[in-house]
C-alpha cells in the first residue's frame, strides 16, 4: 500500500520547491500526497513514481509557469493525474485552468483533487477530447485559452493538431518534452506551420532552480486555418510517462 511518506519533500529539493511554489507549498505538498496514495491506487501514477513525485513531476511542471503570462487562461490537454495543469493551478493562483481529459476514472480523480485542494474558483475539469473541447461537440461552449499545455501526450505533429485549435490567435502551445524535442521539431515543423503555428522553439524552464531544467517546445498560434492536415503515422516521441 502506498503511504503519504512516499511523497515527502526531499530536503535537497526544498529550496527549489519554495522558489517555485512560494506560499502555496503546503497545497503542493497535499497534492503530492494525493498522487502518492490515491493516484497510485487508482492507476494514475506508477508505484515507482511515488518517491520521485517532487523532482520528476511537481517541480518539473511548476517550472513551466515562467512561460505563462499573468492572469492567463490555461487549457491542459490530456491532463491525466493533473500534470502539468493542476501543478500550474497550485503554483499560480492568478491563472484560470481547465483540465481536459477524456477518461472517466481520471476526471473523477481530478474533480476530487480540485475540491480537496480548494481550487474550485480557478480550476475546472472538462471530460472529453481536445477536438471536442475546441468544437463544442459535447454540448458545452467551445473552449479557447491564452496557453495550451500538454505533457508527454503525443508527438509534436499530433499534439499541434489537437492543441493549436484551442489557443486564441497569438496564444501559445507549451509542450513539455524530453530529449526528443529538437528531433520532433525538425520532423514536424512543416505540419505545425500548416496548422497555423509559428516556428517551434525549445525553451528550458527552471534554469538554476531545478536540475535538469524542464524542456518545453513552444509554438505560437499565428494564423487561424481551415481543416487541419492529418498527422503522420510515422510520428515518433511523446511516449506517455507517469500517467
Amino acid at each position: 500500500m502506498p503511504a503519504p511518506s512516499d511523497a515527502a519533500l526531499p530536503p535537497e529539493l526544498a529550496g527549489a520547491a519554495r522558489t517555485l511554489f512560494g506560499d502555496r507549498l503546503d497545497v503542493a505538498a497535499a497534492y503530492a500526497e494525493l498522487l502518492a496514495t490515491d493516484g497510485v491506487l487508482r492507476g494514475l501514477i506508477g508505484p515507482r513514481e511515488a518517491p520521485r513525485i517532487w523532482d520528476r513531476h511537481l517541480l518539473n511542471c511548476a517550472a513551466v509557469a515562467e512561460r505563462i503570462p499573468e492572469g492567463a487562461t490555461v487549457l491542459d490537454v490530456g491532463s491525466g493525474a493533473g500534470l502539468p495543469g493542476l501543478v500550474l493551478a497550485i503554483a499560480r493562483p492568478d491563472l484560470t485552468v481547465t483540465l481536459i481529459e477524456p477518461l472517466a476514472r481520471r476526471t473523477s480523480f481530478l474533480v476530487e483533487v480540485v475540491e480537496e485542494l480548494g481550487l474550485t474558483k480557478t480550476t475546472r475539469v472538462f471530460r472529453g477530447r481536445a477536438d471536442e473541447a475546441a468544437s463544442g461537440t459535447t454540448g458545452a461552449a467551445p473552449l479557447s485559452g491564452d496557453v495550451v499545455t500538454a505533457r508527454a501526450v503525443a508527438p509534436l505533429d499530433r499534439l499541434a493538431a489537437w492543441c493549436l485549435p484551442l489557443a486564441v490567435r497569438g496564444g501559445r502551445l507549451l509542450a513539455l518534452k524530453g530529449a526528443s524535442a529538437a528531433e520532433e521539431i525538425a520532423e514536424h515543423a512543416a505540419v505545425v506551420a500548416k496548422l497555423g503555428g509559428g516556428a517551434p522553439t525549445v525553451r528550458h524552464c527552471g534554469v538554476d532552480v531545478i536540475d535538469p531544467p524542464t524542456t518545453v517546445v513552444e509554438v505560437v498560434r499565428e494564423r487561424l486555418v481551415g481543416p487541419r492536415p492529418k498527422a503522420s503515422r510515422k510520428s515518433r516521441g511523446g511516449r506517455p510517462r507517469g500517467r
